[in-house]
């Protein structure tokens, strides 16, 4: 393997961020693998739900599936739950950021903020406020992600119901992963900002 020659940054070639983007480009042939591996470590039994959060990912694609939605959304369902292993209390917006550089603005920003929106559900119960949500009732969005919310999210806990494998899935996860050129987002919105 080739390497750079700099130990900073500001001290690199051209050609070396070349060789640089190269490698990333190579390293990240398998990202929906990596994804869909992060996805099965959802498969554990906690919280007291009667599914896997595995589970209840499978279910919410399957539930948007059958509801007609496009394969953006579908794949949104499945991976909206990701973070849960590594960011509980902000896991609406790691999957977020792992879905933005291959989605629409719109689920970009449904996914991100399915947490306060799923918390019309159960808020009331833990001493929170259950139309936190509605901090956001004049967005576009907002209709969309009550709908999400309310089809493929709260209502995907059911241990009987007929929930599609992520074999199912997968290809769906890899196209829309190859659909949009990933960039360096960083480097996209500091220019743009």
């Amino acid at each position: 393997m080739e390497y750079v020659n700099w130990i900073r940054m500001e001290d690199g070639t051209q050609e070396e961020f070349d060789l640089i983007m190269e490698s990333e480009r190579r390293f990240n042939e398998d990202i929906v693998d990596r994804v869909l591996a992060q996805l099965r470590l959802l498969d554990k039994d906690y919280g007291g739900y009667r599914i896997t959060r595995y589970q209840h990912c499978l279910q919410s694609a399957t539930l948007a599936y059958r509801d007609g939605a496009d394969e953006e959304m579908i794949v949104a369902a499945l991976l909206h739950d990701i973070g849960d292993v590594i960011a509980p209390y902000n896991h609406s917006e790691l999957a977020a950021a792992v879905l933005k550089p291959y989605v629409s603005e719109k689920t970009h920003w449904i996914i991100k903020h399915h947490c306060t929106f799923q918390g019309y559900y159960y808020n009331h119960y833990l001493g929170g406020d259950r139309h936190a949500r509605d901090k956001f009732k004049d967005h576009p969005w907002y209709d969309d992600a009550v709908y999400f919310c309310h089809h493929y999210d709260q209502n995907a806990f059911d241990p009987d119901y007929d929930t599609l494998p992520l074999d199912f899935f997968a290809p769906m996860v890899r196209r829309v992963f190859s659909t949009k050129a990933p960039v360096h987002l960083e480097l996209v919105d500091e220019a743009a900002g």
